[in-house]
């Protein structure tokens, strides 16, 4: 038979092994909260990266914002007016003996059916204009897009000028031959 334990020796190793406990649950507590923290931390930077993104996607694009605007005029239709077909002489620019001739058939088109009752009688104007322009055009100058583009952007310019305060939007070309 054995002795008896002493009560002293039996608190003490009762202290000490709570104190073991204690420590080990005292020092996983301590890991665990750190774990909750961390896993807690990396949450809300996953949610704010994801409410950044969505925010910065959401947020509509100049590109957006244009087709929109496309989309909007798009959604009034545009008015046509028909100017009388012109043949103009071009200068020949010195090169050869006979004067080149131009014919054009152009179309302007405006935002607004009620500015085409407005420039309708400006049209003599914007003949003239267009004449004056082109009777110093060399065959050099008309040649590629890049020569119609220019022609089309000064022809533009000069109508804008001719019936403002109205607008013209473009200046399309239905013919254009150069002889």
């Amino acid at each position: 038979m054995r002795p008896a334990p002493d009560q002293g020796a039996l608190a003490m190793s009762k202290k000490t092994s709570k104190t073991d406990e204690e420590g080990a649950s005292g020092e996983a507590a301590p890991k665990g909260g750190k774990k909750k923290l961390i896993m807690i931390g990396g949450a809300v930077a996953l949610l704010a990266l994801g409410g950044g993104g969505w925010f910065f996607l959401k947020k509509p694009s100049a590109e957006q914002l244009a087709a929109a605007e496309l989309a909007k005029a798009a959604k009034k239709p545009a008015a046509f007016v028909e100017m009388k077909d012109m043949m103009i002489g071009i200068s020949n620019g010195g090169q050869q003996d006979r004067q080149p001739i131009i014919k054009i058939k152009v179309v302007l088109e405006i935002a607004d059916a009620k500015v085409s009752d407005e420039i309708k009688p400006l049209l003599p104007r914007v003949e003239d204009a267009f004449q004056v322009f082109m009777r110093e055009l060399r065959p050099s100058d008309l040649e590629g897009s890049a020569g119609m583009y220019r022609l089309k952007e000064e022809l533009l310019r000069r109508v804008n000028v001719t019936v403002h305060p109205a607008k013209v939007d473009a200046v399309l070309f239905k013919e254009l031959l150069v002889q």
